[in-house]
């Protein structure tokens, strides 16, 4: 018995029973579809994250009045419980901090309403900055003009909008220098922003940028700020530029030495590590989930190749018969299991990266294959048939040959 040669006879057991094999194999098609398809998406997500999502550089610090990560009620809650951060916190940091090269804030409502003649949008995000924010995010234009300080000084009904804007705004239309209501006051566009696309399915050009002063004047000035922090450097200094940046808040607010930040303070760094420990949670979860599908269809192979040795026990008896000893019979078995769930792995990988692809086609789910992952979840699959094929195969080893050229089923 070579290694070909059981190879060729699983392949044939298979294909002579389609319906068994289908069913037989479901588990392990389940479960490595699974692990590939968590491996994908959590590898894309972890990149996008790093990329795009916080959308900040190695060198820049955010103060808010609580975390943008939320992981549990009582943070939710205790954030909530917090006084805001305001535009006198802005300048009292802006003024004060000595390591840092810029200083922003900003400030938001996600559920904004846009008009321009007869056309609207809705959800439309507006943002209320500080001049100096499109340079500490890196904020690009593709026409006219950003917010400056002139705007923010005399409270200015300026904006500068999305393309999700434009273009259900001003379809065929410049719309530089024109009129639109936001939440039913009138602002002149002067920019255009850059299109970014899509995060995790929910655009980032559905927005309107205006002066904070003038967000504020509209929309009140109860509205907590954040203020943004862009250090000298990266390393030391960003660390010297949060310290200061916390230093100043802290006074303002009264918070006791000894006693934690009555507000968050945080970089990049902070934000992909709270998400590097909830992704890891989540792939821990969804790999123990696969791994009882795996562990189901392991049990089927074993219950298809008993049924298998019980089938063939007749040719076991003839192999014996002709000679073949223990460990061929042993390996034969071994080798058929393997295969069966190896197939079942090369199911499962194309499932899973079709799923992953397909979801990212549809909503913008960032993915990424990996080619380790799919070696892993080849080479888990294969053990899987190996290791609950052992005990039929014994059984098929240890068949007397005179009592199995008996046999009749």
């Amino acid at each position: 018995m070579t290694v070909l040669e059981g190879i060729r006879i699983a392949l044939q057991s298979l294909w002579a029973n389609k319906l068994r094999s289908v069913l037989t194999l479901l588990g392990v098609v389940i479960g490595v579809a699974a692990v590939i398809a968590v491996v994908t998406f959590v590898n894309g997500i972890n990149g996008y994250v790093a990329e795009k999502i916080f959308n900040l550089g190695a060198d820049v610090f955010i103060i808010s009045k609580s975390s943008p990560v939320i992981t549990n009620i009582d943070q939710f809650l205790e954030g909530q419980r917090r006084k805001d951060l305001t535009l006198e916190d802005y300048e009292a940091v802006r003024d004060g901090c000595t390591h840092c090269a810029l200083v922003g804030a900003s400030t938001i409502k996600n559920d904004g309403h846009a008009r321009y003649g007869e056309q609207s949008v809705s959800d439309v995000w507006i943002r209320g900055f500080t001049p100096s924010m499109p340079a500490i995010l890196d904020t690009d234009l593709a026409a006219g003009r950003m917010i400056n300080e002139n705007d923010n000084n005399n409270r200015s009904n300026v904006t500068v909008i999305g393309t999700d804007v434009v273009e259900n705004l001003f379809p065929g239309v410049d719309p530089l220098n024109q009129e639109i209501r936001l939440e039913g006051q009138i602002y002149t566009v002067v920019g255009i922003g850059k299109k970014q696309g899509k995060t995790l399915g929910q655009s980032r050009d559905n927005y309107a940028a205006i002066p904070i002063t003038t967000y504020l004047k509209q929309f009140g000035s109860h509205n907590s700020v954040r203020i943004f922090g862009k250090a000298n450097g990266v390393g030391s200094q960003l660390e010297a530029a949060l310290d200061e940046g916390r230093a100043i808040v802290r006074a303002r607010r009264h918070d006791l030495p000894g006693k934690p930040d009555s507000f968050a303070a945080e970089t990049n760094q902070g934000f992909l590590s709270i998400w590097s420990s909830l992704s890891s949670t989540f792939f821990i979860a969804m790999i123990a989930i696969a791994a009882i599908s795996l562990v189901v269809g392991g049990i089927v192979i074993m219950n298809i190749m008993l049924v298998s040795v019980t089938e063939r026990t007749r040719e076991i008896g003839i192999r014996k018969a002709m000679g073949a000893r223990a460990q061929d019979v042993l390996l034969q078995f071994l080798i058929e299991s393997g295969t069966m769930a190896l197939i079942g792995g090369l199911i499962g990988v194309i499932f899973g990266i079709t799923i992953a692809k397909g979801i990212t086609a549809l909503i913008g789910m960032p993915s990424a294959i990996k080619l380790w992952a799919v070696a892993a979840g080849l080479i888990v699959s294969t053990s899987v048939g190996v290791f609950f094929g052992v005990y039929p195969a014994k059984r098929a080893a240890r068949l007397d040959p005179i009592v199995a050229l008996r046999f009749e089923l």
